[in-house]
């Protein structure tokens, strides 16, 4: 599960930036997940729950954003939507495409006291 690896890679990142921008809590952390990230909603919520007890996130809630998933065919040069991998061109049916966006996973926001 390399949910808890993410997780654990946000709440060093949460606490670097408490010491540069001097807060001592986190009370909501938002992430924006692209359907292509390969990231399950549910495991990342399990996994952040258990990676932030005893940290300056302790009780802080979760919120995953999903974000659009697009791509480019290099075929007829049509940008498209797409939910997932392999997904052809809707317009010729190629599947000779550039994912342009859908597999982000980053911290949108946070607040904090």
């Amino acid at each position: 599960m390399h949910e808890m690896s993410l997780c654990e890679a946000i709440v060093q990142t949460l606490e670097e930036q408490a010491s540069t921008h001097a807060y001592t809590k986190v009370k909501r952390v938002r992430l924006s997940v692209g359907p292509l990230s390969c990231v399950e909603p549910e495991a990342l919520k399990f996994s952040f729950d258990a990676c932030t007890r005893g940290t300056l996130a302790d009780g802080a809630s979760l919120e995953i954003l999903q974000a659009e998933g697009s791509a480019w065919c290099f075929g007829c040069s049509e940008t498209f939507p797409i939910t997932g991998h392999g997904q052809p061109c809707p317009r010729c049916g190629s599947h000779l495409v550039h994912v342009t966006s859908g597999d982000e996973f980053k911290i949108k926001d946070m607040e904090v006291v």
